[in-house]
């Protein structure tokens, strides 16, 4: 049984339930409760549990993940974490790797059906407090949207934040923000309304914008998803009785009366996005979009916006998936090297015999503004694909460099993994003896009576204590470059795993086989006359 004991103290002191009082008690505790036991020490000192952002801690989790642990035990409940949500957070990761949790003080143990339901308990409240946030942060949104400010962030285009002062009935004054209009980007902008109403596709108004040159606000080509955006924003337009009756006929929880709808200021829409982790953002359903009459002109007329707005619905309505290529082999690996776009497959004619199409690869970009931002030449796909095919083949072979170099990396990898474990335990040993010589210090600070002298060992021990904690970030930090240098062991043995397999590769279909290639490809650049293959954690190999 590898029980794991986890102690915390946010300050450096001799009083109090110490580092060393926290480790006994539990392991007195487990010795008492648990038969056959093993123990594994995680020590953060000097650490506040208001997060979870602490070293031993950290690598508490890693271990845990890693399966090393059977037992997680700690003094008191809060020494894990101060705040209920990280603290529900570690439960439900001690739960998905079957781990039991033991707090002696409060005597909560999940390996018990009492400590189960307290678990549970925890739970509840963790997303009650959830969902009373939420809820907290949607009736502020809405008493916001009735005064209709801008509440900060980015700016729509076409649009800047100006402050706003006034004087409340205290006499005191109080500042807000509201939208302003940018004369040149509202161009823009309407623009980008009536050439969508004029073309009817999203796809032509973008390549459109490209070929003319009109770029976002940081100076970026438009893509489907930033003009999406604009195109469905309120924000732009005229807030009159008819803008009204579509929003309402949507489901828009719209917080302003009908009779402010009188034509002179733009909409506010607030909670209208979400943003993944990956910072891809993407519109809410509109029944959660909170509506307002702004303090900010329109840019765009009602029935300009709405007319748009019927053209979105009727394109969604008779939109196809597209169908992708499952015939070119390097779809998502190949990039244009000039300017950087993907190059996408495109067919151009069917095979003599009429059993496939012949395609070539050409740069987005290229397509996208034909030619005018981007003019390298095309490539035919079947051509391409079968040497880049021909040439990882050929450095699969037991002679090739690569191979060798494979080799020798796994080689300078361990010694590095060697030399790493040996420093950090040495850093642990100056660790050591770092709190010895502390625990030295608050001894002859108890028993002296010297206010001098004790300004001098406070000193000391301050100093002492500061230097743990830095070789304590340093701990982490090695360890972490362990978990890297492991990390790129298993990434050459796959490596090595699929180029033992690469010899059959052109029997396989087209997904295995890309698949394949997107294990030891990290990507592949054309610049009008030679490919260049570049692996993972290598430098480019070769042109072809």
């Amino acid at each position: 049984m590898i029980i794991a004991i986890y102690s915390r103290k946010s300050k450096f002191t001799s009083k109090g339930e110490s580092i060393e009082n926290q480790i006994q008690l539990c392991k007195d505790y487990a010795i008492t409760h648990f038969e056959d036991v093993e123990f594994r020490i995680y020590e953060d000192e000097g650490f506040s549990g208001g997060n979870t952002d602490r070293p031993q801690f950290q690598q508490l989790l890693e271990d845990i993940k890693a399966r090393k642990i059977n037992v997680l035990m700690c003094y008191r409940l809060d020494r894990i974490s101060r705040n209920v949500s990280d603290f529900s957070s570690t439960l439900e990761m001690l739960e998905k790797y079957n781990v039991s949790f033991v707090s002696i003080k409060e005597q909560f143990d999940t390996s018990s059906p009492m400590g189960r339901a307290m678990t549970y308990i925890s739970s509840v409240f963790s997303q009650l407090e959830r969902e009373t946030i939420a809820e907290r942060i949607r009736d502020n949104m809405i008493q916001l949207a009735k005064t209709g400010r801008w509440l900060g962030g980015i700016t729509p285009t076409g649009y800047k934040s100006r402050e706003i002062t006034s004087i409340d009935i205290n006499n005191k004054p109080r500042k807000m923000y509201a939208l302003e209009v940018i004369p040149n980007e509202a161009e823009t902008v309407k623009i980008i309304f009536d050439k969508f109403i004029e073309f009817k596709s999203i796809t032509k108004l973008e390549y459109y914008l490209i070929q003319n040159d009109i770029k976002t606000k940081n100076n970026k080509n438009y893509c489907i998803a930033s003009i999406k955006l604009i195109l469905t924003n309120p924000v732009y337009v005229q807030a009159d009785s008819f803008t009204y009756d579509y929003l309402l006929s949507k489901g828009y929880a719209i917080y302003s009366p009908k009779n402010k709808f009188t034509g002179h200021n733009g909409l506010m829409a607030y909670n209208r996005t979400k943003q993944t982790k990956k910072t891809n953002i993407s519109l809410k359903d509109a029944s959660e979009w909170v509506i307002a009459i702004g303090q900010h002109e329109p840019i765009v007329t009602s029935s300009v916006w709405l007319q748009a707005q019927e053209i979105i619905n009727r394109n969604k309505d008779k939109s196809i998936r597209r169908v992708k290529s499952t015939e070119a082999l390097l779809s998502g690996l190949l990039r244009c090297q000039c300017c950087g776009s993907y190059m996408r497959p495109k067919k151009n004619r069917k095979s003599a015999d009429g059993t496939h199409w012949h395609y070539y690869y050409i740069c987005e970009l290229k397509e996208k503004s034909q030619g005018k931002k981007c003019n390298v030449k095309n490539i035919p796909g079947h051509t391409l694909d079968k040497a880049i095919i021909k040439e990882i083949k050929s450095l699969s072979c037991d002679s090739s460099a690569l191979i060798d170099k494979l080799s020798k990396d796994k080689i300078v990898i361990s010694t590095s993994q060697e030399s790493l474990e040996k420093s950090i335990k040495a850093t642990e040993k100056q660790i050591e003896t770092l709190e010895l010589e502390i625990s030295k210090l608050i001894s002859n600070l108890s028993e002296s009576e010297n206010s001098i002298a004790n300004k001098y060992i406070l000193n000391e021990i301050n100093a002492k204590g500061a230097e743990v904690e830095r070789l304590q970030s340093l701990v982490a930090k090695k360890r972490q470059e362990q978990q890297d240098t492991d990390m790129q062991t298993l990434n050459i043995d796959l490596m090595q795993h699929t180029l033992s397999q690469i010899s059959s590769i052109e029997n396989a279909s087209i997904e295995l086989q890309r698949s394949c290639l997107k294990s030891i490809i990290e990507n592949i650049t054309w610049d009008g006359k030679d490919a260049h293959i570049n692996l993972f954690g290598s430098k480019s190999l070769g042109e072809h």
